[in-house]
């Protein structure tokens, strides 16, 4: 069990969507930590995100440390490490952020560790899928 300390934005009743459900943001988040991966989601559940994609990744580093004979030694930099990432891809108001960087820190670890993940967000300029669409009576 995860005890977060969360502020929701004023236009935000308990961790749900604003209103206007409007999708204005497209947030990477990277978990380096893949056996946090299944907590991680069940927080973002918790604080409202709808719907998220789950990818396999990898990093650069270990492609150039396996792949190309020239960068072997990078090995020794990535010993221990996975040999898969997880991205997640979120479509979110942007008013939801805080909370999705407060679940992976609860559950993956700090962003400033090493070794945790990253994260970063694009402005989604065009969403359509039933769920951008307004609810009808």
């Amino acid at each position: 069990m995860y005890i977060l300390n969360l502020t929701f934005p004023n236009n935000l009743a308990g961790g749900l969507m604003p209103e206007s459900r409007e999708y204005n943001k497209l947030l990477f988040v990277i978990v380096n930590r893949p056996e946090a991966l299944q907590d991680f989601i069940k927080v973002l559940v918790e604080v409202g995100i709808q719907g998220a994609t789950v990818i396999d990744s990898m990093g650069m580093g270990r492609i150039l440390a396996h792949d190309i004979p020239i960068f072997a030694g990078l090995r020794s930099l990535i010993t221990g490490a996975r040999p898969q990432n997880k991205t997640v891809l979120i479509l979110l108001h942007e008013e939801m952020i805080p909370l999705v960087v407060e679940a992976f820190e609860v559950t993956v670890g700090p962003l400033d560790h090493r070794g945790n993940g990253m994260m970063f967000s694009l402005s989604a300029e065009m969403v359509r899928s039933e769920r951008s669409q307004p609810e009808k009576p």
